[in-house]
């Protein structure tokens, strides 16, 4: 069977509405072993499936990082929590790292590689809910000797850990349940719900997150969460009535807002 031709297939993934139609027809290219597996990659493509899910893999902060279906695909703006995460993080000692909702284990993965480029070593424990995130973070995080443990948000993880995270990662979802319908059909139709539903304002799951953050983290510790611009108001009265100290950053270039919350000394 002849391969298809390169242009007939930017032509129908463009169609499909695939904005980065060439670079995605040579990724598919390079990922089939055979032209019958290509035109079926294609199809799924087409067909709304993501594209990290068909290749297995996606790119986050210069990272490979193992993806697979049934499992949320982390966002480069999300990139922005981890460079803020690295900012914060003094050197000069071990930093305890917690990943919640951790999905691929993407954000664990980015950040303690990057503050090992800083000298800093950091123990990571990642956890979520779904076990093909769990799989799928254990593979990513092997060569990290990281604990993942399957479970909702805490419940799985060591009671020693209580009172000593010095960074906690929470990519929460954070889609209106209302808004879930507006998404695109990849997201929508072929990541996890529990991992884009929010809740009737999108902050359940911070709220939840939020609620028992104090109890693990050290003092000094930050908590750091992805939100929308329009949910800060409320994200940081939640923290602020918590006692943790809220800061907020934010990113024109990547449209990223990041919540942190302090906990004092």
């Amino acid at each position: 069977m002849t391969t298809p031709d390169h242009d007939t297939l930017v032509t129908a993934l463009r169609a499909a509405g695939c904005v980065f139609a060439e670079e995605e027809a040579a990724l598919l290219t390079a990922a089939a072993s055979s032209p019958t597996e290509l035109e079926g990659l294609v199809a799924q493509r087409v067909s709304g499936v993501p594209l990290e899910h068909l290749l297995g893999w996606t790119e986050f902060r210069g990272l490979r990082v193992a993806v697979a279906p049934g499992v949320f695909v982390p966002r480069q703006r999300t990139g922005f929590l981890v460079e803020q995460a690295v900012a914060l993080t003094a050197p000069g000692r071990d930093a305890v790292v917690l990943d919640l909702c951790c999905g691929s284990g993407a954000l664990g993965l980015a950040t303690v590689t990057e503050l090992a480029g800083r000298g800093i070593r950091a123990r990571l424990t990642a956890s979520d809910i779904e076990p093909a995130a769990v799989a799928c973070a254990r593979r990513n995080l092997r060569a990290l000797d990281a604990r993942v443990l399957e479970g909702d948000l805490y419940s799985p993880l060591p009671p020693e850990l209580a009172g000593r995270v010095d960074i906690l990662l929470a990519n929460t979802p954070y889609v209106p349940t209302e808004a879930i319908a507006a998404m695109p059909p990849e997201a929508r139709d072929h990541e996890p719900r529990r991992a884009l539903d929010g809740g009737p304002d999108g902050l359940d799951v911070f709220r939840r997150v939020t609620a028992d953050a104090p109890a693990w983290l050290a003092p000094g510790g930050r908590l750091l969460v992805e939100a929308s611009r329009a949910q800060v108001p409320i994200a940081t009265d939640i923290l602020a009535d918590l006692g943790l100290v809220p800061t907020v950053a934010e990113s024109d270039e990547l449209d990223a807002t990041v919540v942190i919350g302090t906990k004092p000394h």
